[in-house]
């Protein structure tokens, strides 16, 4: 794990990238940040905490570090052990995790649940969205208190590392960390008017089969009856309407993605 403090005094603010080691943006973007020499009005934390991951290319060594929080010092699997450092580190900080997905290309935000700091900070982010996940937290990082994922784009593209870098400058200004890029003092970062809530009702599984294909677009209402996925020469249609998040052939091993509701917007 490598650990940046900025500023003086003991940080309550933090920005943690390469979670996964195939993740690569949220690591640029740490780097981005450290080679910037911002001029904090708080103390900030920035962390690659994945690193020996990273270095491999490979998404963890032994087990997924997002799986496996609170984690174990003692642990055998290496990310257990991880996952228990990182979260000394995180101890008493507001912070925002940065992953990338390859199934949506635009950055939006993942919670637990709505607490004080999703709705103080989410609104200034640049994102058009926020996923409520409930009950498909368990050993994520964001079951602990006042967590912010952003997916910042697709898995290893330069947008997605240009999109994390500017996710977290957001975030440090809405924090009160850095001013606004532009800006001469520590103002809000201009988010979106309002943005959209959605929260994940079920998993979507995948039949086996040697092809899937993908119908529908994430964030897009289907309906019912309607065809959004395929596994093989299996056609899969809606029971009901809903809102596909994180949909995509081959980005998860057993799922095609998740069902979600649309709850409301944040302003």
């Amino acid at each position: 794990m490598d650990v940046h403090d900025l500023g003086e005094g003991e940080p309550e603010i933090a920005v943690v990238g390469a979670i996964h080691g195939d993740e690569p943006c949220g690591a640029r973007a740490v780097r981005r940040l450290v080679d910037a020499d911002l001029d904090v009005e708080r103390p900030v934390r920035l962390i690659v905490a994945n690193d020996a991951a990273l270095d491999a290319e490979v998404r963890y060594l032994d087990a997924d570090l997002n799986r496996s929080f609170p984690g174990d010092p003692d642990a055998e699997a290496h990310e257990e052990r991880l996952a228990d450092e990182l979260l000394g580190a995180l101890d008493g900080c507001s912070t925002l995790a940065i992953h990338s997905t390859q199934s949506y290309a635009e950055p939006f935000a993942v919670v637990d649940s709505m607490d004080e700091v999703a709705r103080a900070v989410a609104p200034h982010l640049p994102v058009d969205a926020v996923i409520q996940t409930d009950a498909f937290t368990e050993g994520r990082l964001i079951e602990h208190p006042h967590t912010l994922e952003v997916e910042a784009g697709l898995q290893g593209s330069d947008g997605a590392a240009d999109n994390a870098y500017w996710l977290a400058r957001a975030f440090l200004a809405a924090t009160g960390v850095t001013p606004a890029p532009g800006a001469e003092s520590v103002v809000d970062a201009g988010g979106r008017e309002d943005v959209e809530v959605f929260r994940l009702r079920d998993r979507i599984p995948k039949p086996d089969a040697e092809v899937y294909e993908v119908f529908a677009h994430n964030f897009e209402r289907v309906e019912a009856g309607e065809a959004f996925a395929a596994a093989g020469d299996e056609q899969l249609r809606a029971d009901e309407p809903f809102y596909p998040v994180l949909l995509s052939p081959y980005g998860y091993r057993d799922q095609f993605g998740y069902v979600a509701d649309r709850v409301g917007t944040i302003e």
